[in-house]
């Protein structure tokens, strides 16, 4: 089989192509494709078509359904995601499938046949993309409510509203808890600040997006900023910088 990946993340691509090829020696990836621009002009070009398409939700410059606004997908889709539960209902209503992350290896089997299942079928393909539509519709104003992590060898589930702020530290990005924890995450800030309601939080820093109840002071600081103290971290580089200190205190006003 011929795939396609559309993902921004190089670790999950890299995860995602091993896995296939785990899956079939004799699989053929023709591309790792990073962005919705890079996608469309991927399209635009390619000579070889592939015959199913493995693409992230949210890319590095927007949501990937926009690249069906722009070319015609010539090959059924398999959505990696790392939306909530109630999101990926729209996936399922809809007869499209998706994995969620961090992709599992039986999962990702079961996707595929049931891919094959439905090439056997000879199902209308044209309605498939307009079903993806629909499911794009109720998919990109939803804000994400949950936050899978690993402890362990284990799986939690951490609520949205439990988290406090998101911070990265070493290239890894983090989510701190109401209850003082720290938990790595599979996205890095950029991604998660899309994820993220922004009446919840804001984007301080490069380094932080804090929530109102993150902190417990605010300190008038050189060059018109603000330092921010932060709950259980002594950081002294938490600033919002000068261009952000406006849409800073405006969203803490909403």
């Amino acid at each position: 089989m011929r795939v396609l990946i559309i993902e921004d993340e190089r670790p999950a691509a890299a995860r995602l192509e091993k896995l296939l090829l785990e899956y079939s020696a004799s699989a053929i990836v023709l591309d790792k494709i990073d962005s919705v621009k890079n996608a469309i002009n991927w399209f635009h070009s390619a000579v070889d078509k592939p015959e199913l398409i493995f693409m992230d939700i949210q890319l590095a410059d927007g949501i990937s359904f926009e690249i069906f606004e722009h070319v015609e997908v010539p090959a059924p889709v398999i959505f990696t995601t790392a939306f909530d539960e109630y999101a990926l209902k729209a996936f399922k209503v809809n007869s499209i499938d998706y994995l969620l992350k961090p992709i599992d290896e039986e999962e990702l089997a079961d996707a595929i046949d049931k891919w094959k299942n439905l090439v056997d079928s000879k199902v209308d393909e044209h309605k498939a993309l307009d079903q993806i539509s629909s499911a794009m519709n109720m998919l990109t104003n939803k804000h994400k409510s949950r936050f899978i992590v690993k402890v362990g060898e284990h799986i939690k589930s951490i609520a949205t509203g439990d988290i406090l702020y998101f911070f990265s530290r070493d290239k890894a990005s983090y989510c701190h808890t109401r209850e003082g924890k720290n938990y790595i995450l599979d996205h890095p800030l950029e991604k998660l600040e899309g994820m993220l309601d922004p009446q919840m939080f804001f984007r301080i820093n490069r380094k932080y997006i804090i929530s109102h109840e993150s902190f417990t002071d605010i300190i008038s600081y050189s060059n018109s900023r603000l330092r921010i103290v932060l709950q259980g971290i002594d950081d002294e580089d938490v600033i919002v910088s000068r261009d952000r200190v406006n849409d800073f205190k405006v969203w803490l006003d909403t």
